[in-house]
């Protein structure tokens, strides 16, 4: 049984303590958090504490906390022998200098509160400072039933950046869609096909092979129909952008 002290209680967090008590080989043995509010969902299930004073000891501490909080809490945990992890796309593994068995568990999912991830093949970015580690990592992911791949923490920055462009963009451009629907008393629910067959089609080709719309084609009177109907600058300003952006790739001219 490999113990383990999670530190955090946020989506990412929340979605690990589940994942690794689900595994008959993994046990999260405390939760530590600074506020005492955000551990009250923990609390019964296992110890928990507010003191890095109080931090007991572990096998393998596992920081899931916002990114700027990474190295505060890296200082604060007096654990120098153990191996440290975190959970961030953005944060590089030299944010845990001061430990000799470093490394990053990114898993590469959006996670929500009140809401159970499905898909359980999750991709998780693994990066050591001690080659030897690698394999307890992949140990790690395999319990918890997903896939490992190894990425530096310079191709973690880039995988994040593109992670950013498909996943909180693209939910963005939902918020919008929605909105004019709600404005117009329609539905949402109607456009949610096509936004399953989109994603669906991007499993199994590449997006740019899948480009649809009046931009693609140059439908210039459609594009201008589609601005005068928009009463928000911001939107325009997006609706120009995306326009300019996918034309460009295309080799079509505005």
């Amino acid at each position: 049984m490999i113990k383990v002290v999670l530190l955090g209680s946020g989506n990412v967090a929340s979605y690990l303590f589940e994942a690794f008590n689900a595994s008959k080989n993994l046990k999260i043995i405390q939760v530590y958090n600074h506020s005492a509010e955000s551990l009250s969902k923990f609390e019964k299930k296992v110890p928990v504490t507010t003191s890095f004073e109080k931090i007991n000891e572990a096998e393998i501490y596992l920081i899931s906390v916002k990114d700027d909080a990474i190295a505060e809490v890296a200082r604060n945990l007096l654990r120098k022998g153990a191996l440290v992890l975190h959970t961030s796309g953005a944060v590089p593994l030299d944010s845990l200098e001061g430990f000799a068995r470093r490394g990053v568990f990114y898993p590469l999912q959006t996670f929500s509160k009140n809401r159970e991830v499905k898909n359980r093949n999750i991709p998780f970015c693994l990066e050591v400072s001690q080659p030897d580690d690698m394999n307890l990592l992949k140990q790690l992911v395999t319990e918890i039933a997903g896939t490992p791949f190894e990425v530096s923490s310079e191709q973690r920055k880039k995988l994040h950046l593109a992670a950013v462009f498909v996943c909180n963009f693209v939910n963005h451009l939902y918020v919008i869609g929605e909105d004019i629907c709600r404005d117009n008393n329609l539905s949402f629910e109607i456009l949610q096909p096509l936004i399953m067959e989109t994603a669906e089609k991007t499993v199994h080709s590449s997006p740019v092979e899948n480009q649809t719309g009046p931009a693609k084609r140059n439908d210039q009177s459609t594009i201008e129909a589609h601005l005068n109907l928009m009463e928000s600058k911001e939107n325009k300003e997006i609706y120009q952008l995306l326009t300019r952006a996918i034309q460009t790739t295309h080799g079509k001219k505005l």
